[in-house]
């Protein structure tokens, strides 16, 4: 079942009363369908910089830098955000993950279904 809902500010002509029953049996709404249902729309859990950088030192026994993280997503195309603290010039030249390191972001990735 779905209600659509026209918010307005002037007053109703008429009003329809629904009336739903909840439970098991002939015309009753289950409730376990609509927990399912909730459940496909709850947005998924953000995962973050550090949830990869966790994992990755957890399986593999090393750790990355967040900038190599960053540097697989954008070779890969995967939306990025501005950084807050983002530099015109870099100090120094930037470093770039080893093949091996690569190759665990992008497990991470998979394990988090970001690819």
């Amino acid at each position: 079942m779905e209600t659509v809902v026209l918010l307005s500010h002037k007053k109703p002509d008429g009003h329809i009363n629904v009336k739903v029953e909840f439970g098991k049996g002939e015309g009753k709404v289950p409730l376990d369908n609509i927990a399912k249902r909730a459940e496909s729309y709850k947005p998924k859990e953000r995962v973050t910089y550090k949830m990869i950088k966790e994992y990755i030192e957890a399986k593999y026994g090393f750790k990355v830098h967040t900038a190599y993280i960053a540097e697989v997503k954008r070779d890969l195309g995967l939306p990025m955000y501005d950084a807050p603290n983002a530099v015109e010039e870099l100090k120094q030249p930037r470093k770039h993950p080893t093949a091996e390191k690569v190759e665990a972001i992008k497990d991470a990735l998979k394990y988090f279904k970001i690819v």
